[in-house]
């Protein structure tokens, strides 16, 4: 970057102050070397020559390399260090500038014939004769020098040629880089537009799961609740009469049917929407659902989120929420357990629930294969977790405790 950046303040100011130390020098020797003419020719040239860089000071800003510009400036300059070279040897510190911009200001099958223009100008200037040569060894001389300044161009071209395939480099790579952006925005909005499909879907298939599981909770609770109360009540109309005692009991059983069922009823109610989501975020719900399953069952268990936490949708929310309190009551029916640890994790574009205990275990081969009914254990959870395009993973063995992992993508809410 520092190298770059004294390249640009010297071809921009560079020209000024060759410019003006080659004109510093003709005047300190002009008297031993320069006749009248040649004195009133530099007086005239060197302004010119000031004006061409002050114009192309502006005109740079819009002209590109290879441009009518540049080409103007470049053809025109070096015939001015001509001219000024041929007035006195000293300007070839001017004319020199030929070898740094002929690469950038000509076009490609014109550099070489511009550094060998200024080649012409640095060996006539050298020679010791200046142009043109006065004698046969300042010709030689000038032969000499000519060859040195020709390897000079040579090499000078070579450096512009190895510039311009760097700057053609970079701008290809630019280009890919724009496309790769490009086709990277694209695929992001078509990704997003994916995932509102997925909810909307999600969403149809969690209602029809839902009809399913109510149709089933009804038939085999209330229904069946309701039934069992309609037979005692037949007794209890039967025996009336005959035994109050027996009528009493079974007006009994009806009543306690009655709430049972009713309760069944309030638990259906309550499992059609996570009331915990209402009032927190994920994190919140998971932290209170955790106290809440500790002291109903008198086990230490201890919540954990890792990542920067993130509101996300509402879907995939209700999804995790329901998967922990279902890995819960897992544990607290079946493992035994004497610690429990939920970890939410929060990462690239994924969200993870890790569930760990520290119970009997049990051998994961040996389930029965669940259901398509969505209904709860572990298939539920896996039907859950499919349902946001997700999955559920188990890890367990009897008597080394269980660990149930469910990853879901991490769609954040758009409110």
């Amino acid at each position: 970057m520092a190298a770059q950046w004294w390249k640009e303040r010297f071809l921009r100011y560079g020209p000024y102050g060759l410019l003006g130390l080659s004109t510093a020098v003709t005047a300190v020797i002009a008297d031993a070397i320069m006749s009248r003419s040649e004195v009133y020719a530099v007086m005239g040239l060197v302004p010119a020559a000031l004006a061409l860089q002050l114009w192309w000071g502006r005109a740079e800003r819009t002209a590109g390399a290879g441009s009518r510009a540049a080409i103007t400036h470049f053809c025109v300059r070096t015939v001015l260090a001509f001219a000024l070279a041929w007035c006195n040897p000293f300007f070839s510190i001017y004319a020199v500038l030929g070898y740094f911009d002929a690469g950038r200001l000509l076009p490609k099958r014109a550099v070489r014939a511009g550094l060998l223009a200024t080649a012409v100008i640095l060996a006539g200037s050298q020679c010791g004769s200046g142009l043109p040569p006065a004698s046969l060894m300042n010709w030689l001389a000038f032969g000499i020098l000519l060859a040195v300044h020709v390897t000079i161009t040579m090499v000078f071209a070579q450096i512009a040629d190895r510039e311009a395939d760097h700057v053609r480099t970079q701008t290809d790579t630019i280009s890919a880089l724009e496309v790769a952006n490009a086709r990277l925005e694209q695929a992001l909005a078509e990704n997003a537009a994916l995932h509102a499909q997925l909810l909307v879907r999600a969403r149809e298939a969690g209602v029809a799961d839902e009809r399913r599981r109510l149709a089933a909770e009804i038939h085999d609770t209330l229904a069946q609740g309701l039934a069992g109360i309609i037979a005692q009540l037949q007794v209890v109309n039967s025996v009336a009469d005959d035994d109050p005692e027996l009528a009493r009991q079974h007006l009994d059983r009806a009543a306690a049917l009655a709430r049972h069922s009713l309760g069944e009823a309030r638990r259906s109610v309550h499992d059609l929407l996570p009331v915990a989501l209402e009032h927190d975020d994920l994190p919140g719900a998971l932290k209170k659902t955790v106290r809440a399953w500790t002291e109903r069952h008198g086990v230490r268990a201890e919540f954990t989120v890792t990542g920067t936490v993130e509101r996300v949708h509402d879907e995939i929310a209700a999804t995790l929420l329901r998967i922990a309190e279902e890995a819960l009551t897992n544990v607290g029916r079946h493992a035994g357990a004497s610690r429990v640890g939920l970890t939410l994790s929060f990462m690239d574009g994924e969200l993870c629930l890790d569930v760990r205990d520290d119970g009997r275990g049990f051998d994961p081969a040996a389930l029965p294969p669940s259901g398509n009914t969505g209904g709860f254990g572990l298939g539920g959870m896996r039907a859950r977790a499919e349902r946001v395009a997700g999955t559920v993973e188990v890890e367990a063995e009897p008597g080394r405790g269980t660990a149930v992992r469910a990853l879901v993508p991490l769609v954040r809410d758009g409110r």
